[in-house]
């Protein structure tokens, strides 16, 4: 088993760099090229959700939390920003609050679809937390 949490600010600059820490975390456990991108595209929607949706604008933080157990990476991704009235309607595709923007409403179902575990806890006013869970096929390396 391994850990690691980190939190920065919600600047578009930052979805990269979660992406590719998350990645980097994950490279212990044998991910394909396939399973790496599945969860680097998962962590860039969710880190997007809490910049564009948790925060609208306005800049907070994120807090980013990894677990490695066997051969499963879990993934927290965190805000403290606006929160989401009706999980239940945001989890459906297509659903934006953003409508004037160029927003397509998937971000969710992109989440849903690349991960074998996906829930969203949120309280409106007080932010949201996504917890995500990959099973990687090859598992953990016996080396080193």
């Amino acid at each position: 088993m391994n850990e690691m949490t980190m939190r920065f600010l919600s600047r578009s600059e930052n979805e990269v760099f979660a992406r590719n820490a998350v990645a980097a975390f994950a490279l212990p456990l044998n991910p394909t090229l396939d399973e790496l991108s599945d969860v680097k595209t998962a962590v860039s929607e969710a880190v997007t959700n809490c910049i564009v949706h948790g925060y609208r604008g306005k800049t907070g933080w994120i807090t980013l939390s990894c677990r490695t157990e066997g051969n499963r990476l879990h993934i927290e991704i965190s805000d403290d920003g606006a929160g989401i009235e009706d999980v239940r309607k945001a989890l459906e595709p297509f659903f934006t609050t953003l409508g004037s923007e160029e927003r397509s409403g998937m971000g969710f179902t992109i989440m849903q679809s690349f991960m074998d575990e996906f829930s969203v806890d949120s309280v409106a006013g007080k932010g949201t937390k996504v917890t995500m869970c990959k099973n990687f096929a090859a598992g953990a390396s016996d080396a080193g």
